[in-house]
């Protein structure tokens, strides 16, 4: 039996996608990544696992329902089941939510509902919060706002840095994105 086809969006190094791609096991074939920006680093982590891309520079559209229909368009060509956004820095638009409804998925650096949107590690370390984590939650038409589907803490050090905290939240997520990758498509 083949596996479930799956897309990575991302924006900008991959790290994300580089430890799905480093995965021991990923119950999912990566089939598609799809890039915002041409020249992003995580290009060059694609070509390095043989993993075919989708580049477009948003500005090149009229609107986003321009360039979200050509991104659907090249998923439902390919057969991609899911979406895992990874770093990708747009917000999904109703032409996307709506041809993958219950199926995009995104990472991201807080634990949600705290330091939504934009630089969350550092919403965090300047609050001076004791602790933040990394949410792995379904987009919805909001900034973070879709419902939660696992969460796991980190606690900020008195000795951290902007940088040491960024690690080490990676290193979380890095572990969390692939295992509830795993979780959701084996439910399914």
């Amino acid at each position: 039996m083949s596996k479930i086809k799956a897309a990575v969006f991302a924006s900008g190094t991959g790290s994300n996608f580089e430890a799905m791609m480093e995965s021991v096991y990923l119950a999912c074939d990566i089939a598609l990544l799809v890039c915002d920006k041409p020249g992003a680093i995580v290009l060059e982590k694609a070509e390095k696992y043989g993993v075919p891309t989708f580049v477009f520079d948003a500005k090149q559209f009229p609107s986003k329902a321009d360039y979200e229909k050509v991104i659907l368009e090249k998923l439902e060509k390919m057969k991609i089941s899911w979406i895992f956004l990874a770093g990708y820095m747009r917000i999904a638009g109703p032409t996307l939510l709506r041809g993958y409804e219950g199926r995009i998925v995104n990472i991201h650096p807080s634990l949600l509902p705290a330091f939504p949107g934009m630089d969350a590690i550092g919403q965090a370390f300047q609050a001076g919060v004791e602790a933040t984590g990394v949410t792995v939650h379904y987009i919805d038409e909001g900034i973070d706002t879709g419902p939660i589907i696992a969460q796991e803490t980190v606690a900020i050090l008195k000795e951290d840095t902007e940088e040491s905290l960024k690690k080490r939240i990676q290193k979380v997520e890095h572990e969390l994105y692939p295992k509830v990758i795993n979780q959701l498509l084996e439910q399914k």
